[in-house]
Formats: C-alpha cells, sequence, structure tokens
C-alpha cells in the first residue's frame, strides 16, 4: 500500500488511517474508527507570551483554557474536520497515545469546540 506525505506525518491513502510502528523493522497501519479524530500538539504549547509581552510559564494555571492542535488522522464518521486541518478542544476531553515515538491525542468529534482551515468561508471575522 504506497504511502504519501502530509505535512510532516505518514498517511495511508484512506483518510482516517495513519502509519505506525508495530516493532523495529515492521509497520502496521492503525484505523480510526466512527466519530475519532488522533490530533498533533504543537511543539510550542509550553511558556507563551502574551499581547504586552509578559512571558507567561507552562506551569501557570490557567482556569478552562482550550488548545489548538492539527488534524492527523480521522475516523470516517467525522464531518466538521479534514487533515490538516486545526482544531480547538479542551484538554480535559482528551486521551493520550503514543504512536511510534510520538505523542498524539485522541478525541471525539462531539468534543471539538471549533475547526480552523483554509477552505472555510464563514465570515466570524476571526483568523489564526
Amino acid at each position: 500500500m504506497p504511502v504519501r506525505r502530509r505535512g510532516r506525518y505518514a498517511v495511508l491513502p484512506d483518510a482516517g488511517t495513519l502509519a505506525a510502528v508495530a516493532g523495529a523493522d515492521q509497520k502496521i497501519p492503525i484505523k480510526m474508527l466512527n466519530d475519532r479524530l488522533l490530533v498533533k500538539l504543537s511543539k510550542d504549547d509550553g511558556d507563551r507570551t502574551s499581547s504586552g509581552g509578559i512571558l507567561i510559564p507552562a506551569t501557570a494555571q490557567m482556569a478552562k483554557r482550550l488548545i489548538w492542535a492539527e488534524v492527523v488522522a480521522l475516523g470516517p464518521n467525522v464531518r466538521s474536520a479534514e487533515m490538516s486541518d486545526q482544531v480547538l478542544f479542551s484538554p480535559d476531553d482528551r486521551y493520550e497515545v503514543e504512536v511510534g515515538g510520538e505523542d498524539y491525542v485522541m478525541l471525539r468529534e462531539r468534543d471539538l469546540h471549533a475547526v480552523a482551515a483554509k477552505r472555510i468561508e464563514a465570515s466570524t471575522g476571526l483568523y489564526l
């Protein structure tokens, strides 16, 4: 089965399949089921800077702060997101999984609060 590259991730022809490492030399594809999404958090989720230039450490406690992640695989019943979209979700509603030495987050479609993509033509006035 041919593997194509989309960004940094190896994606099999089916949009819901991610190439994963099963052993040292054998790879087995993973297929996402139903309304599940597999997302990759960005590396810069640590310290951040406020609009006023104040450095906020990653250990600072924020009440109910949502985070953005990139979709790397999705199940066949996901309708609101596509591959490489940025999705907004609550860090409380997530399950972390390690695939091939990389950390990912497993979500349900109902746990998404927003989707950001260039294909979206809605006029909210908000942009990433």
